[in-house]
């Protein structure tokens, strides 16, 4: 009896569970077809939109790629160590490769970093129309500042155009205004650091190679160590916190640092003994045959030369005659003689023999100065007031000494203004520089091309699965479309920025060329390590100011400067109120 009331009760039982499981069963399904349904006209809804954004980031990408990746290449350009299809053709691969295997970092923070996307939970339309107005604004201010060929910051528009929608979406509750500060802050630390990077460099390749008694052979033996600097870190950038993709991603520091310093080592050697015979051979030979071609045309240029030169010497010589300069010269002679007598006799004399501009006053009673001045150089000023009055104190002479002391130390220490560069060490340079360049297109691939691709993942995500959060990793053919727009960009309208940079803004050769391109892609990489945004624009241009200052003090066009730096602080309001205003159409009008 007790066992046939336990076999009704087990029945019981599992009669109980398998219609609990049914039940289960049922909810899900009629769950999942009720989320299928809804997913399924949402898609029918936005789907014009979607369009509309792959559109749009096509036309980011390209106004991108005639803007920023210009940057990145203008140096090289301007240096004349590339020409321009050789500049499209590297940053085609590098910004391809950066973007792959370093760019995921900034891609995630562009997409939900800025504002806060829980709050579109149970508004994921409004979500997926903002990531047009978005694309919208920055495009539309990154095409005008092209056209203006003004190089601007593409992460400066998508920050602002982000803000932009947000304060029509939410009325600015779901920004994270904290993360706009760091930033904001970033933008003017990104060029500083970077500028002082690489007039660092700069100075290090001055002492090092260009002041030397034979920069050439100097120019070779650095050579492998500089490369070995720039292979080094590259490779860590790609290995430490890599990409997914090739399983990078959890690779320990140690041994990101010692497959770096290998792998460095290995190009290093191979650079020693192979690049550089064979670019010595080569430089040597090139500007050989340049000297012989120039002894040639020297010859034919001598006589003439020579003719030239006796009638400025005889035009000279009859100018000073007339001038009165040799009787000036023994008047002044005889005052000294005078003056020594006893005797004041004073005659001030000013004359310019480049000018040909002379002036001869008469002796004056009442004055005391014998003055002899020429315009350009050293102004002699005697004075026999000056001479019997004791003007300097013992401290006011210790701060002369050290003033004089240290412009002595400021001249030696920085390079000199106008010393004509070698050019076979240019040469040497210009090898490295075609490097750096590919470095800084794979340091803008790493940082600027995922945020031009930054809305288009967002739309996708949610399109697909109504993914406010966008949980899911960037997609290979989401990264792949946005480099070929940016591409195309560069090869249609790159010129435009790329002049700015390259030739307009100051003077560039290999050397400082070399200089700058490392010291803003160590800038902009090291930032996308971080996960911060910075703008390879200002890292760059920093790095153009700060080397043009150090290596001339006076090699910098600060107009054209001005007008950069005015279009960097309007680029975040201006962009945002484009996309303020194309958010407001589609949430109360679509």
């Amino acid at each position: 009896m007790t066992s046939d009331i336990q076999i009704i009760t087990v029945s019981i039982r599992k009669l109980h569970h398998t219609k609990m499981e049914m039940l289960v069963t049922t909810i899900a399904t009629i769950a999942s077809s009720v989320t299928e349904g809804t997913v399924t006209e949402f898609r029918s809804q936005v789907l014009w939109a979607l369009v509309v954004g792959v559109i749009l980031a096509f036309i980011l990408g390209f106004a991108m790629g005639a803007n920023d990746v210009a940057n990145a290449f203008g140096t090289s350009v301007g240096s004349g160590v590339i020409d321009l299809k050789w500049a499209y053709i590297l940053a085609t691969i590098f910004e391809t490769l950066g973007a792959l295997l370093v760019g995921y970092n900034v891609t995630d923070t562009m997409r939900r970093g800025v504002v806060d996307v829980k709050l579109f939970d149970h508004q994921p339309k409004v979500l997926f129309l903002g990531q047009l107005a978005i694309l919208g604004g920055c495009s539309a201010w990154l095409l005008i500042a092209t056209f203006a060929h003004l190089p601007v910051s593409t992460t400066h528009s998508i920050t602002g155009a982000t803000v932009g929608f947000g304060l029509v979406a939410m009325g600015g509750k779901g920004i994270h205004w904290m993360k706009i500060v760091s930033i904001i802050a970033s933008w003017f630390v990104s060029p500083v650091l970077s500028g002082l990077v690489s007039s660092i460099l700069y100075i290090i390749v001055d002492f090092s190679v260009l002041r030397r008694s034979n920069p050439f052979l100097s120019g070779l033996i650095a050579l492998p160590i500089f490369y070995w600097f720039c292979i080094a870190f590259n490779v860590f950038a790609v290995s430490y916190q890599g990409s997914k993709l090739l399983h990078l991603s959890s690779v320990p520091l140690w041994l990101s640092i010692t497959t770096s310093c290998v792998i460095a080592t290995i190009c290093a050697i191979a650079i020693h003994f192979i690049v550089v015979p064979y670019l010595k051979k080569s430089v040597e030979k090139q500007v050989n045959g340049h000297k012989e071609r120039d002894i040639k045309c020297g010859i034919k240029r001598e006589k003439s030369t020579a003719v030239t030169s006796i009638s400025k010497v005889q035009e000279l010589d009859e100018v000073i005659s007339t001038s009165g300069i040799i009787q000036d010269i023994a008047v002044l002679s005889s005052s000294s003689d005078s003056g020594r007598n006893g005797t004041s006799l004073t005659h001030q004399t000013t004359f310019d023999v480049n000018d040909h501009d002379y002036q001869t006053a008469s002796p004056q009673r009442d004055s005391t100065d014998i003055r002899i001045e020429q315009r350009g150089a050293t102004v002699v000023d005697v004075s026999h007031h000056s001479l019997s009055r004791k003007e300097d104190s013992a401290v006011s002479l210790n701060m002369k000494s050290a003033i004089k002391a240290l412009k002595r130390f400021t001249r030696w220490f920085l390079p000199a203004r106008n010393r004509t560069p070698d050019d076979k060490t240019l040469k040497v340079f210009s090898s490295i520089q075609v490097f750096t360049a590919c470095f800084a297109g794979f340091a803008h691939g790493a940082n600027d091309v995922s945020n031009a691709i930054a809305p288009l993942t967002a739309l996708l995500a949610i399109y697909m699965h109504m993914d406010v959060e966008q949980k899911g990793e960037t997609p290979i053919y989401v990264l792949l479309y946005g480099v070929f727009a940016i591409c195309v960009g560069l090869i249609v309208l790159g010129k435009k920025v790329i002049l700015t940079v390259g030739t307009k803004m100051s003077k560039i050769n290999a050397a400082s060329g070399f200089t700058i391109e490392f010291g803003a892609a160590l800038t902009a990489l090291l930032a996308s390590k971080a996960g911060l945004p910075v703008s390879t624009t200002h890292s760059l241009v920093g790095s153009v100011v700060f080397v043009g200052i150090v290596k001339s003090r006076q090699g910098v066009d600060w107009r054209i400067f001005r007008n950069i730096a005015l279009s960097w602080m309007v680029t975040l309001p201006v962009s945002g109120l484009i996309s303020a205003g194309i958010m407001f159409i589609l949430k109360f009008f679509v």
